[in-house]
């Protein structure tokens, strides 16, 4: 059966792939950094739809634990033929760029970029046919942040999300002729616990008016771009982002 990858798997949009991928016919590999009762409870959701879970614990913004976690899943569920890019963090709190600590900054940008590339690199290195691989997708999840510029709040992370957009783009030029499709969805304002994370529990109610659609969006919803663009339908879409954002 096919498997597919996830990293950030124990919460919010990660959590909710998972949950699809496993509809979908997917035996899945639950990647998470400290939230292991969320990952089981991915895991759980993963075995009543019928498919196999296994859980992979490690940092994405450590070399090592990236290389791992790919040689966990490989020995539990064979190869990926499906990566999503997912684990991703928000600064402490929203604050101008003016105020950010060096220290924040480089959290993020050790998770949402180096994070990032670690993850691209190993599902390249499982995929590709040029090397063994039975090629595969990669789906980037970036945000609609790297569009808006997130002022006020985000700009670092905002700045980092245009990195993985960027990555969607060139990784897809690089590897479409070896059997891997590159591509990429910016979630607007959905509703998940990051945000609370981040310091502003109150950020969806706050901004959720200025959202043409008129509310915020659900991690199904971007659950649901996720499995369409791991499908066969989308077979001829590669180094293409989709914005999922109900407009904003």
């Amino acid at each position: 059966m096919p498997s597919v990858l996830i990293t950030g798997a124990s919460a919010g949009i990660g959590a909710a792939i998972a949950r699809a991928a496993a509809v979908a016919g997917y035996d899945v590999g639950i990647n998470y950094r400290s939230d292991r009762a969320g990952a089981e409870a991915s895991a759980e959701a993963v075995r009543k739809a019928g498919r196999t879970a296994t859980l992979l614990q490690g940092d994405v913004g450590v070399e090592a634990d990236v290389i791992g976690i790919f040689a966990a899943h490989a020995t539990a569920l064979g190869p990926p033929a499906a990566v999503v890019n997912n684990a991703g963090i928000v600064p402490p709190k929203g604050r101008p760029l003016a105020d950010a600590s060096a220290a924040d900054m480089a959290e993020v940008i050790r998770i949402n970029v180096m994070g990032a590339l670690l993850v691209a690199r190993e599902a390249v290195r499982a995929m590709s046919r040029a090397r063994g691989g039975a090629g595969g997708v990669l789906v980037n999840i970036s945000s609609a942040a790297a569009r808006r510029g997130g002022p006020g709040e985000y700009v670092d992370y905002a700045a980092s999300k245009g990195a993985v957009d960027t990555l969607t783009t060139g990784l897809a030029a690089e590897h479409a002729a070896d059997g891997v499709r590159v591509v990429g969805i910016r979630p607007g304002l959905i509703e998940t616990g990051i945000h609370a994370k981040g310091g502003a529990p109150d950020r969806l109610d706050r901004l959720a008016p200025n959202v043409p659609m008129g509310r915020a969006g659900t991690a199904g919803e971007i659950a649901d771009v996720a499995l369409f663009l791991l499908s066969d339908g989308a077979s001829y879409m590669t180094g293409c982002t989709i914005d999922v954002s109900g407009g904003r």
